[in-house]
């Protein structure tokens, strides 16, 4: 399936989590946030919060500097 992250498509497997595609991409630590069709994913919830074609992901990390 299709999967629009931080506006780029990705191929993603139909059973994914918001998890397994954080893994993925490399995504590690607590240092980012993550909502998935505009709705905040609590980090907690990110195993259990399955993907379906076409959703939008936005993961959004702090940006240290001024």
């Amino acid at each position: 399936m299709q999967l629009l992250v931080n506006g780029e498509t990705i191929t993603a497997n139909e059973s994914d989590t918001v998890a397994e595609i954080l893994q993925k991409l490399g995504y590690t630590g607590e240092t980012f946030a993550v909502a998935c069709n505009g709705y905040f994913v609590p980090r907690g919830t990110y195993g259990d919060t399955p993907l379906k074609a076409g959703d939008n992901l936005d993961i959004v990390a702090p940006v240290v500097g001024g």
